[in-house]
């Protein structure tokens, strides 16, 4: 059975929790200073919301560039600010409505340079922005009845938005996930790497410094870096400890940790993804690691191996 730190530790992360991060990581060394949002990072939320006639909301934009056309309520987070907080503030900003967010339905992202998250949220009291209360932050909102496409649409990115909003309230793919109040001063990845062979065996991958744990990776900071994407980190701690190089299934997510205002004003994240790596043959046991700092454990507990290949088909997508 797992040693219980472990498997407490599964259990949050499955759950879409959070767990606290600490101050080592795996892989390359840790970036020198902290994840500031307007500094080295951009952060960008995104609202999908429907009323009781299955209208969706959009706003007509103010912004020169993009003056008279249509889009999803959405904007720039500000240092010091939530992630659930930044969304109630942007759709009452650009449409006059209060909200709730139920679930995060994306997460699309270019590296810490820019991450946007794109929510599924309901209205919860607020009235509609008119034309006669236009400002710099939108023209007008409406509820929207038809196909969004017969609208001039400043961007056609929202479109397979709204599909996975309406897949979602149709039957949800995924545990309602958002993000967890916990501080965190980089933009990193806690990783679930499973191997689980047609034989139904599944085994995870643990760091082994200290009590063993899931390994952790800091996102850099440098040009390559911020354009790299959070894949970026993830394949390197894999090339360096999984000879010969594997080629891992997608990213997917599965929680998320921010506190505003974290350790010395940072806007760090904690991003827990998970990825299979695919076995060679039928009754494969996965690669030896090339590093002692790494070992595989095999999960015999039913239901904690239940949870994890039920997640392997069902987590938030990350589109990079």
């Amino acid at each position: 059975p797992a040693p219980s730190p472990m498997a407490a530790e599964l259990d949050a992360v499955l759950g879409g929790g959070g767990w606290d991060v600490g101050p080592s990581f795996e892989g390359p060394p840790t970036p020198p200073g902290p994840v500031r949002l307007g500094r080295n990072a951009c952060y960008v939320v995104l609202a999908v919301l429907f009323d009781e006639e299955d209208r969706v909301l959009m706003v007509q934009e103010a912004k020169p560039e993009c003056r008279g056309t249509w889009y999803l309520p959405a904007g720039r987070m500000e240092p010091g600010e939530g992630i659930a907080a930044a969304v109630r503030r942007e759709v009452k900003e650009e449409t006059g409505l209060e909200c709730e967010a139920l679930t995060l339905l994306a997460l699309e992202e270019r590296g810490p340079a820019w991450i946007r998250f794109a929510f599924l949220a309901r209205p919860a009291g607020g009235t509609l922005k008119t034309l006669e209360e236009a400002d710099a932050e939108s023209l007008q909102a409406a509820w929207w009845a038809g196909d969004p496409r017969a609208l001039p649409l400043r961007a056609l990115d929202i479109l397979p938005l709204l599909d996975l909003a309406a897949r979602y309230r149709r039957s949800p793919p995924h545990p309602p996930t958002l993000p967890q109040e916990l501080p965190c001063a980089l933009l990193c990845l806690r990783i679930l790497v499973a191997f689980a062979n047609e034989a139904g065996d599944l085994w995870v991958l643990l760091a082994t410094g200290g009590t063993p744990h899931l390994p952790v990776v800091a996102c850099g900071t440098s040009p390559a870096e911020l354009r790299g994407g959070l894949r970026l980190p993830v394949l390197r701690l894999l090339r360096d400890c999984l000879p010969p190089d594997p080629r891992p299934g997608p990213l997917g997510l599965l929680g998320l940790q921010h506190r505003a205002g974290g350790p010395g004003g940072a806007d760090g994240i904690c991003f827990n993804v998970l990825l299979s790596i695919p076995p060679g043959s039928p009754r494969a046991a996965p690669p030896e690691p090339g590093s002692p700092a790494f070992r595989w454990w095999r999960v015999e507990e039913e239901n904690v191996r239940g949870r994890i290949l039920q997640r392997l088909r069902t987590t938030v997508p990350i589109r990079s």
